[in-house]
């Protein structure tokens, strides 16, 4: 005898396969993008890197192992002074970028009152949006021995001429401080985001209890707003290890090695050189050094979470 399904017990079942139909439909869209773009590439890449193979020999690619691996490794091109080079870059940069930061976010959230206030912002959002390959141009400009706009300020005070970018004691330093008044706005605005997730009622309550400042900020800001302000670090030294576009336009690596970074011995390799075995090599050891560093920054942030918990 056939057993007679109830169709009230049966809506809800129908109910949730039609949802997770509309869920695949909605997301297959997105996975295709991943999946074509992200996926095929990457496995492309590490295929890519046993082999050895340039596009100006002519010459199928030929399989070779982990040779590549073992020739970075072995300090092939100099790759651990270069990226011993980008890690001081990335963090002297969001340091620096973080306090000053935090610190005009501050001065930005006590002074709601400032006449001028939303105009000063925005203006200090502004390097923010430039693109940086533009940013490097204007600076390339500004820093020039011969007519730069920096090097007649210093020679209106008496003082001698100086080649930023020519000289190997300037050069990674005038780099760096272009990366920092590039990205030090953002990091006003993860502050300014951190600020705005502290509870009105708990600032109150430490006002209404005469705490000082420096307790305030410690127990009451840092305590909600520490998260997104790690975040902004976290997204900070990820791009800052990828800088390559405001390098290219400045120095293009140089004077000699003192302002080549990991990106831009990868660009170089892989389309100056075109040696694609070996630059795809590269692309998977500094992966490797990405998501190492990023787990360990997550790690870290799951820590001290679960401790304030």
């Amino acid at each position: 005898m056939a057993a007679v399904t109830d169709p009230i017990a049966a809506a809800p079942r129908r109910r949730a396969d039609s949802h997770r139909g509309l869920v695949f439909i909605l997301l297959a869209p997105v996975l295709a993008f991943f999946v074509v773009f992200n996926t095929i590439p990457l496995l492309w890449l590490l295929g890519l890197s046993f082999h050895n193979f340039s596009l100006t020999s002519g010459m199928p690619p030929e399989f070779v192992g982990f040779q590549n691996y073992y020739q970075l490794w072995l300090g092939r091109n100099n790759f651990w002074g270069d990226l011993s080079r980008t890690f001081t870059f990335v963090a002297v940069g969001v340091t620096i970028q973080t306090l000053l930061g935090v610190g005009l976010g501050l001065l930005f959230w006590g002074s709601r009152t400032m006449p001028g206030r939303r105009i000063a912002l925005t203006l200090l959002f502004a390097p923010m949006v430039l693109t940086p390959v533009a940013t490097g141009t204007f600076f390339r400009f500004i820093y020039d021995p011969n007519f730069g706009v920096l090097n007649q300020m210093i020679q209106g005070l008496g003082l001698p001429m100086v080649d930023f970018l020519g000289s190997p004691a300037t050069a990674y330093w005038a780099v760096l401080a272009v990366d920092c008044w590039m990205w030090t706005p953002f990091m006003i605005l993860m502050t300014l985001a951190a600020l705005g997730s502290v509870p009105k009622a708990e600032l109150e309550a430490a006002e209404i209890d005469r705490l000082p400042f420096r307790k305030r900020f410690t127990l009451v800001i840092l305590h909600h707003g520490k998260f997104i302000l790690m975040l902004g670090i976290l997204l900070r030294v990820i791009d800052s290890f990828k800088t390559l576009d405001l390098i290219i336009p400045m120095t293009k690596g140089g004077p000699g090695q003192q302002t080549r970074l990991v990106a831009v011995e990868l660009n170089k390799q892989a389309f100056e050189s075109f040696n694609m075995g070996f630059s795809s090599a590269y692309a998977v050891y500094l992966l490797l050094v990405s998501i190492a560093m990023t787990s360990v920054f997550i790690f870290v942030l799951n820590l001290r979470r679960r401790r304030g918990s």
